[in-house]
C-alpha cells in the first residue's frame, strides 16, 4: 500500500512540473507570435513557381531595371473635368510626396483621363528598401488632405495592391484565432456539458500555437521555411484543429477509464496507452503527407510544407504532455458537474462485457451500429453512389486563376482605385506587357517572330536612349538608338491586345512561347504578368499529378504498418480518394451555381488534396486502430461494431470541431481561403459524419475479416477467435475467464 502511495505521488508530482514548464514556457513562447509577421514574404517571389520560364526572367530583368521601385498610382476623381487649377493642385501634391523618405525617383503626373476627364493620376515610386504597406499608408494618410479640395483620392497599382493584401492577412494573428477558438470552445462545451475541461482543452491548443509560433518563426529567420500570410492562417487553424482533435481521443479514453472505476492516475495511464499509437500515428501520417508539399514547383506550396508539419508536431507534443498532465491534476472534477462515475458499463477498453452492453451504453451509436450490421452492403454500396454522384461534378470544378483584383473578397481601396482608371484611361491603358529575354545578337528576328503571333500588338526593344514619341504606334520604330545588352542578353517588351491576366492573354503567352522559341540562337524566354499566370497553371497540373501520388503512398504505407494490413489500407485510401472527390464536386456547384466565384486560384485542389487526406485519416486511424483492437478481442464482426460504437461520438465531434476551425479562414477576405475552407470543412464533415460513421464499417463487415490480410488475424474463424482469444502479445490478462464473450447470444439481433 506504501509503495502504491508513494507511485500515485510521483505521478502527481511529475504531473506538477510539467504543467509548470508549460507555464512558464508559455510567455518566452508567446511573444514569439507577435513577430511572426514580421517574418512573412508577401511579395510576387513567393509565388512563383521554381525554375519556371517566368522566374527566369524575373531575375534577368533585375539587371535591366535602374530602379527596383514599387509604383503606387494615385487616382483623383472630382465633379467635373480637370481644368488647369485642378491639376495645378494635384502637381502640388505631387511635390509634396517628393518629399518623402520612402519615395525613390520623381513623382510622374499629373496626366489627365483620356476617356473620363474627371478623372486625373499621378504616379509615386515606393523605395524597394520602404515597407510597402507603411508606405502607401503614409500616402494615403496625405493624400487625404489633398490640395484638391472635394475630390475622392484613391491609391492603387502594384504598391497599393501590395499593402492591401498584407492588411487582409494581418487580421490572422487576432480575427482569425478569436473565431476558430470561439467556434471550439462553443463545440467543446456542447460536447462536454463541462466548463473547465474545454477550457484545458482550449489552453492546451494555445500551448501548442505559441510552440508553433516559436519553432516556424526561428526557422523562418534562419532562412530555413518559407513564411507567408496564407500559410501563417493555415498554421493557426492546423494547429488549434489538431490539437483539439488529439485531445478529444485522449479525454474520451480517460471518460471510459474513470468511468470502469479506474482511479485517476489509471484512467490517465489507460488514456495515453490506449490513444498514443493512433494519436502519433495519425500526427505522423498529416506531417508526412504535409511535407509531400516539399515535391511542389510553386514556391508558396513548398513554404507551407514545413510550416504545417512544425504545427502538427507541436500539437503532437502539447497533447501528449500538457494535457495528460492536467487532466490527471483534475480528476474527475475536469468533467465537473457531470463527473463520470463508475458504472460497470462496457465503455471501458480493458473491459469484456457483453455487445448488447456497450451498444445499450451508447444508445445513439448504438442504434448506427444495428443498422450498419443489419444491411452492410446495401449502406456502403448506397453511399457509394451517393458520393459519386457528388464526385461527378468535378470536371465543372475552374481552377484556372483568377485576376489580381479577384482576389479580394471585399471592397478595397486598390480595386476601386483601379477599376477608376480603367473608367477613364480604358482597360488598354493599364496593360501589362509581356517580357522577352534573348540573346543580343538576335533582338530584331525575336521581334519579329513575336509581333508574328496573334493577340500581339507589337514589340519594342529596351534601348538606352528615348523611347517611342508619343502617339507613336507600338511597332513603329523609335528615334535610333542602341538596344541596352545585360550579360549579353537585351530585354523586349511585347504590347499584348487582351488584359495580362485574362485568359485570353494566357493564350497568347503560350504562343507567343512557341514563337520566338523557334527562333536559332536566341534562346529566347518569356515573361511577365500573363507569363506568370501561364506557368503557375501549368506547374500546378504537375503538382497534381506528382504530389498526390506521393501523398497516397505516403499515407497508404503507414495505415499498412499501423493497421498490420494490406487490403484495409486499400480499401480505406479509396474511401478517401472518393470523399475528396464529393467534396471537390460540391464545391464546385457551391462556388459556380451560389457563391458566383470568378475562379478558383490553380492551388486550390492540391491543398484541398493534402488537407483531407492527411487531415480525413484521421477518422480511419481512430476507428480502424480500435476496430482491430477489439477485433483482436471479440472477433472482426463485433470488433467492429464495439469500434463504430466507442468512437462514434469522438469521430463525430473531432469531425465537427476540425470543420469549425478550417471554416474560421472564411473570416479572412481573400478568395483563395474562402474556398480552401469551404472544401476542407465540407470534406471533414462528409468524412467524419458519413464515410468513417457508414461506409467504412458497412465495407469491413462485408469484406470480413478478409479487411486484415495477410496478419492472422484474417485467418482466425469466428469460432476460434472465441476459443482461442487475442493472437500473441495481444492477449489480455482477463481474457481466460471471458470464453463465453462474442457468442451468438451477444450479437446484434437483426430483428
Amino acid at each position: 500500500m506504501r509503495g502504491r502511495t508513494r507511485g500515485r505521488r510521483a505521478w502527481y508530482g511529475a504531473a506538477v512540473l510539467v504543467v509548470l514548464v508549460w507555464l512558464a514556457a508559455a510567455g518566452p513562447l508567446g511573444s514569439a507570435m507577435g513577430r511572426l509577421s514580421d517574418a512573412q514574404t508577401n511579395d510576387a517571389s513567393a509565388f512563383l513557381p521554381v525554375g519556371a520560364e517566368s522566374t527566369q526572367v524575373q531575375q534577368e530583368r533585375e539587371a535591366f531595371d535602374d530602379s527596383a521601385a514599387v509604383p503606387a498610382i494615385a487616382v483623383y476623381s472630382a465633379d467635373g473635368p480637370m481644368g488647369p487649377q485642378s491639376l495645378a493642385a494635384i502637381s502640388e501634391d505631387a511635390e509634396r510626396v517628393s518629399g518623402e523618405p520612402w519615395v525613390d525617383g520623381e513623382v510622374a503626373g499629373p496626366v489627365p483621363g483620356t476617356e473620363d476627364e474627371s478623372v486625373a493620376q499621378i504616379v509615386v515610386p515606393i523605395a524597394e528598401s520602404a515597407d510597402t504597406g507603411e508606405a502607401v499608408e503614409d500616402l494615403r494618410a496625405l493624400l487625404a488632405d489633398s490640395a484638391l479640395e472635394g475630390a475622392e483620392v484613391q491609391v492603387t497599382g502594384p504598391a497599393g495592391i501590395s499593402a492591401d493584401l498584407s492588411a487582409a492577412f494581418g487580421g490572422i494573428d487576432g480575427t482569425l484565432l478569436a473565431v476558430a477558438l470561439a467556434a471550439v470552445l462553443v463545440i467543446l462545451i456542447a460536447v462536454y456539458r463541462s466548463p473547465l475541461l474545454p477550457l484545458v482543452v482550449i489552453t492546451a491548443s494555445l500551448l501548442a500555437l505559441v510552440l508553433a509560433a516559436a519553432a516556424v518563426g526561428a526557422a523562418a529567420e534562419a532562412g530555413l521555411v518559407d513564411l507567408n500570410g496564407q500559410s501563417q492562417g493555415i498554421l493557426f487553424i492546423l494547429v488549434v484543429g489538431a490539437c483539439t482533435d488529439y485531445a478529444l481521443l485522449l479525454v474520451a479514453r480517460q471518460r471510459e477509464a474513470l468511468r470502469s472505476g479506474a482511479d485517476p492516475v489509471r484512467a490517465v495511464r489507460s488514456a495515453v496507452r490506449g490513444t498514443a499509437a493512433p494519436i502519433l500515428a495519425s500526427g505522423g501520417t498529416v506531417i508526412l503527407g504535409v511535407l509531400c508539399l516539399l515535391a511542389s514547383d510553386l514556391s508558396s506550396n513548398r513554404g507551407l510544407g514545413p510550416v504545417a508539419a512544425l504545427g502538427i508536431a507541436a500539437a503532437l507534443v502539447s497533447a501528449l504532455t500538457f494535457l495528460p498532465a492536467a487532466l490527471l491534476l483534475l480528476g474527475r472534477g475536469a468533467f465537473w458537474p457531470f463527473a463520470p462515475r463508475p458504472d460497470g458499463a462496457a465503455s471501458d477498453p480493458d473491459a469484456d462485457a457483453p455487445l448488447r452492453s456497450v451498444l445499450r451504453a451508447h444508445p445513439l451509436w448504438g442504434r448506427i451500429a444495428r443498422v450498419v450490421e443489419r444491411r452492410p452492403r446495401a449502406l456502403w454500396v448506397g453511399t457509394t453512389l451517393l458520393l459519386a454522384a457528388a464526385a461527378a461534378f468535378v470536371p465543372q470544378f475552374e481552377a484556372e486563376g483568377t485576376s489580381q483584383l479577384d482576389v479580394f473578397r471585399t471592397e478595397v481601396e486598390a480595386v476601386e482605385g483601379q477599376r477608376t482608371i480603367d473608367r477613364a484611361f480604358g482597360a488598354e491603358a493599364g496593360a501589362v506587357p509581356a517580357v522577352v529575354t534573348a540573346e543580343a545578337g538576335r533582338a530584331d528576328d525575336v521581334a519579329a517572330a513575336a509581333e508574328g503571333v496573334a493577340g500581339v500588338t507589337g514589340a519594342q526593344v529596351l534601348t538606352d536612349g528615348p523611347g517611342p514619341s508619343a502617339g507613336q504606334a507600338p511597332g513603329q520604330a523609335a528615334e535610333p538608338a542602341e538596344p541596352r545588352v545585360e550579360d549579353g542578353r537585351v530585354l523586349l517588351e511585347v504590347s499584348l491586345a487582351a488584359p495580362a491576366e485574362s485568359s485570353e492573354a494566357v493564350d497568347t503567352v503560350r504562343d507567343l512561347r512557341d514563337g520566338v522559341h523557334a527562333v536559332p540562337g536566341a534562346d529566347a524566354r518569356v515573361g511577365g504578368t500573363a507569363a506568370v499566370a501561364l506557368d503557375t497553371l501549368e506547374t500546378s497540373e504537375r503538382d497534381l499529378a506528382v504530389v498526390i501520388p506521393l501523398v497516397l503512398a505516403v499515407v497508404l504505407a503507414v495505415l499498412v504498418v499501423l493497421l498490420r494490413s494490406v487490403v484495409a489500407p486499400v480499401l480505406l485510401i479509396a474511401t478517401t480518394v472518393l470523399s475528396f472527390g464529393s467534396a471537390l464536386g460540391a464545391g464546385a456547384l457551391v462556388f459556380d451555381h451560389v457563391l458566383d466565384l470568378p475562379g478558383a486560384d490553380p492551388v486550390v485542389p492540391l491543398f484541398a488534396f493534402v488537407f483531407l487526406v492527411a487531415l480525413g485519416i484521421d477518422y480511419n486511424i481512430f476507428l480502424m486502430t480500435r476496430a482491430r483492437e477489439e477485433a483482436v478481442r471479440h472477433g472482426h464482426r463485433e470488433g467492429v461494431l464495439r469500434a463504430l460504437t466507442l468512437t462514434g461520438g469522438v469521430i463525430t465531434s473531432a469531425g465537427v470541431v476540425l470543420a469549425a476551425t478550417f471554416a474560421a479562414l472564411a473570416v479572412l477576405p481573400i478568395l483563395f481561403l474562402l474556398q480552401l475552407a469551404f472544401l476542407v470543412s465540407f470534406g471533414v464533415l462528409l468524412d467524419a459524419l458519413l464515410v468513417r460513421s457508414l461506409l467504412v464499417p458497412a465495407l469491413s463487415l462485408d469484406v470480413g475479416r478478409r479487411m486484415w490480410w495477410p496478419s492472422r488475424l484474417s485467418r482466425r474463424t469466428e469460432d476460434a477467435e472465441r476459443q482461442e482469444g487475442p493472437e500473441g502479445p495481444e492477449r489480455p490478462a482477463s481474457d481466460s475467464a471471458g470464453t463465453t464473450e462474442g457468442t451468438g447470444a451477444d450479437r446484434v439481433n437483426p430483428d
